[in-house]
């Protein structure tokens, strides 16, 4: 349960400005404020059925999101090959005494974590 959690808030960081304001505001107080369904229900004025609902739909609209879209996945991807890259560096500066190349992969180093 708390992983599906964890993967539905990452879909809504990715994914958010393509739902409704109403599935935004459902999604934000159940996932990241950890309120009840009774307790949205109050907030916002609706039945406990109805945020119910809301949150199956939105959840299933994410991972539908995702499927088509990827982002999650590629954003993944891009990272562990940065993470690849930086090792391979790594070992090479090891290997070389060179001053500039050591500059130049601090550069390089820079730039990859920044992404």
């Amino acid at each position: 349960m708390i992983e599906k959690k964890v993967e539905v808030s990452v879909l809504y960081d990715y994914y958010q400005e393509l739902l409704t304001k109403t599935q935004q505001n459902i999604i934000e107080l159940y996932f990241n404020y950890d309120l009840s369904l009774t307790e949205i229900a109050e907030e916002i004025g609706i039945s406990r059925q109805a945020v119910y609902d809301h949150i199956k739909r939105t959840e299933k609209l994410l991972f539908e999101y995702e499927e088509k879209l990827q982002m999650v996945q590629g954003d993944k991807g891009r990272r562990e090959k940065i993470q690849e890259l930086l090792k391979e560096m790594e070992e090479l500066q090891h290997r070389d005494q060179d001053p500039m190349l050591h500059r130049a992969f601090e550069k390089i180093r820079e730039q990859l974590e920044q992404l």
